[in-house]
């Protein structure tokens, strides 16, 4: 196989199109030959741990998707970041205000809209096997990835608290003994440049191997700023990116996996833009340029990011079959977004701006320590089981400021967290077909927060609260291509505390942790003799004193609150079909209802906005009860396709493209005629030729473009000064070179 010729699963949009695969996938193994194209190629087995076990995506009780990362190499190679991961898979949104850092995950419509960089977020990003906790850590830029797992729902037993939405669990190539590696070149529109390398092997035969692995990506300032007269004022990045790992095997029963990572980042904050939703409408207007702000401010939205982190994952292999893992981790980082908020001037507008707003928000010295002890039986048992504990301890500062020393005055305040658990989890096969398995974790997570810089008194505020997740799951074999699942869980997202209101002379909120009890049903199939996959898991899920970030409003207010309860339901599917043995397709739908339940729950609104809900006592907060949650798309359509033409030695001309259509998208808590979408779409392309070189390396050159159609599709707003919104990344239209190192 060709390295283009693996590019080519789950990556996703349709409408017709994936309703048709869906139903095509459907049809039953013993449909006739006649009736469906000759091919000899099946999908592929798809091995998760999403258990912390290795097996095949089809034999777990769970709602999970993988992506290898030939898969992402499409969504990034025109520069963009994790967030491409946003409605491509069923069920999976992704949006930021802070340009390439802090990215706010939503997993069947539940996430968290907070902005602040000490936010908690129920989706919990996991990568090498560690906990990302905090926001800026969970946006290191992905490269040299051998498979990212998406699960859904609760996951906390085996994966801990913040995880009631679910887990995104990225893994990067192990080193081998084996000589391998890749260099990828892409460049495009507004100066974009895409360089990867990897390059892995023997380093003392049987005992080390290495790995190293490097990323640059680029993008040249392209934004005008019309008010200070400046051309190509910013909207650019430089993102130097770089991981050496280490396997050190002495023997068959100790493996010893050592990592050490980093990143830099300077470029371009969020872009905001004034008054680009007109009052009684969500349709971009005039005020919209793609390519011109208005700022008053000469800093141009700056941001600038360091982290870096290192590992140790430990496997002693003892007799019996039993494994003892421990996983040591720690990461750091620093560094600052600035942001005109009001996205434009007080003189030409655009529209009318009544104060001008500009903030920077930091981060200082964030040090986060994690520990894992597992011991595990073996796999091949009747009865198989694993119980750990873990350990977790952060702390870093927090640093609001507002232009040149001015309003609001530099404040600075320090959060700390120290959480440990205790857990288990096991599985019987019961019969040849039925399988049961149950899970069990006890936590205790406690955060506190002290003002270092303030302006009014703070008063140091701790909170603590000890939990118990747990999940059981029952899985059966229908035949050797069909299983039915059930799946009941329960998670929790620990308490949070809130200060950036502190800045604006306000105290600390607090929010109590939520608990959150799913229920679901799922099947999986690999029919027409494993030409095809389809996976469908319908839902429902309640959570109790739901968290929620009451942001901005005419008030500019950023606090935490508790909903009674919030309730969410719906069913994904994801598919797969080998049309031909040259015509591979793609195929992903999801749809979430979600409400809020509470009928005492009131919210600051907009500035300038036309809201729907009732303000029944006239206090100037509304009612939100029966809301649907933020920024929780009710459906998602994704679809891909790739068309190969064989050509001489070996080679192939190729086609792919992937889309995404998103339904309608309410931004705030509560419902205006401007702060949604409805409708947003995306695509991308590319057409090749890959081939394999003299020295028997596997090569691919492509054209590509990155949203084709060059959409303007509204992803955010903000609304305490104007009708401020930002938007998606421009279309990118490139050239890229890849070849294997083997």
């Amino acid at each position: 196989m060709t390295l283009a010729s693996s590019v080519r699963k789950r990556v996703q949009l349709a409408g017709v199109s994936a309703l048709a695969l869906t139903a095509s996938a459907l049809m039953p193994a013993t449909a006739s030959a006649q009736s469906t194209p000759a091919t000899t190629s099946t999908v592929e087995t798809i091995i998760v741990t999403t258990t912390r076990r290795e097996e095949n995506i089809q034999d777990i009780a769970n709602s999970v998707t993988a992506q290898s990362g030939e898969d992402l190499a499409p969504l990034t190679e025109g520069g963009a970041d994790i967030l491409s991961l946003a409605a491509r898979i069923p069920s999976v949104y992704a949006e930021s205000s802070n340009g390439r850092v802090a990215p706010r995950f939503y997993i069947r419509g539940l996430g968290n809209t907070d902005f602040d960089l000490a936010a908690s977020q129920p989706v919990s990003v996991i990568m090498d096997n560690v906990v990302m906790e905090n926001v800026i850590l969970k946006s290191f830029p992905l490269f040299d990835v051998a498979q990212v797992e998406i699960a859904r729902g609760p996951q906390g037993t085996l994966f801990g608290r913040n995880t009631t939405a679910g887990t995104i669990k990225f893994d990067s190539v192990r080193p081998s003994q084996e000589t391998d590696g890749y260099i990828s070149v892409a460049a495009g529109s507004y100066g974009t440049t895409n360089l990867e390398a990897a390059l892995g092997g023997q380093v003392v035969e049987d005992v080390l191997s290495a790995r190293l692995s490097l990323l640059s990506q680029n993008r040249d300032d392209w934004i005008d700023n019309a008010f200070t007269g400046e051309t190509d004022a910013l909207g650019g990045h430089e993102e130097m990116a770089g991981r050496i790992q280490l396997l050190f095997t002495p023997s068959e029963t100790v493996e010893a996996l050592f990592n050490v990572h980093a990143r830099s980042l300077t470029g371009t904050s969020a872009v905001f833009r004034a008054n680009i939703l007109t009052p009684g409408s969500n349709e971009l207007n005039s005020n919209y340029v793609r390519d011109e702000v208005y700022f008053d401010s000469t800093f141009n939205n700056p941001q600038a990011y360091d982290n870096w982190g290192t590992s140790a994952a430990v496997n002693l292999y003892l007799d019996g079959g039993y494994t003892l893992t421990s996983i040591s981790a720690y990461e750091h980082a620093a560094g600052y977004s600035l942001g005109d908020i009001d996205g434009g001037n007080l003189v030409t507008g655009p529209g009318f701006i009544p104060f001008p707003s500009e903030t920077q928000d930091g981060i200082d010295d964030l040090d986060q320590f994690s520990q894992e002890f597992r011991f595990a039986s073996s796999d091949d048992q009747t009865t198989s089981w694993q119980v750990g504990a873990y350990f977790f301890d952060s702390q870093f500062d927090i640093t609001t400021v507002g232009p040149n020393g001015g309003f609001p005055p530099s404040t600075t305040v320090r959060h700390t967290n120290e959480l440990w658990s205790v857990f288990g989890q096991a599985s019987h096969q019961l019969n040849e077909r039925l399988e049961l398995s149950g899970g069990l974790r006890f936590t205790v997570d406690q955060k506190s927060l002290v003002g270092v810089v303030t302006s009014i008194p703070v008063t140091p505020v701790s909170v603590q609260d000890e939990q118990i997740s747990w999940d059981l799951s029952a899985y059966y074999d229908l035949d050797d291509s069909q299983a039915v699942f059930a799946r009941i869980a329960r998670g929790f997202r620990g308490p949070s505390i809130q200060a950036r209101d502190v800045a604006f002379f306000n105290p600390p909120s607090i929010a109590d942790s939520e608990t959150s009890t799913s229920f679901e049903l799922g099947y999986k199939s690999e029919p027409l003799d494993g030409r095809a996959r389809f996976n469908a898991t319908a839902f429902y899920y309640q959570i109790d004193d739901l968290q929620l970030s009451a942001v901005g409003g005419g008030g500019n207010l950023v606090q935490l609150i508790n909903a009674d309860r919030g309730v969410g339901y719906g069913f994904e599917i994801d598919s797969e079909m080998w049309v031909t043995d040259n015509l591979f397709v793609t195929a992903g739908f999801s749809w979430n209802e979600t409400e809020l339940q509470d009928s005492d729950l009131e919210v600051g609104v907009c500035a300038q906005c036309t809201v729907l809900d009732p303000d029944a006592d006239f206090d100037g907060f509304v009612e939100v009860d029966g809301n649907p949650f933020p920024q929780a798309p009710d459906y998602i359509l994704s679809f891909s396709a790739r068309y190969s033409i064989p050509a001489g030695n070996g080679g192939e001309w190729f086609a792919f493209t992937d889309w995404f259509y998103q339904g309608r998208t309410n931004l705030f808590l509560y419902e205006s005629e401007e702060f949604y979408s409805d409708g947003n779409f995306e695509g991308g392309l590319r057409v090749g030729y890959a081939g394999e070189l003299s020295g028997g390396q596997d090569y691919e050159v492509a054209l590509f473009a990155r949203n084709i159609t060059d959409e303007d599709n509204l992803v955010g707003g903000i609304d305490f000064n104007n009708n401020t919104g930002f938007v998606n990344e421009p279309r990118i239209i490139g050239a890229s070179f890849r070849a294997s190192l083997n």
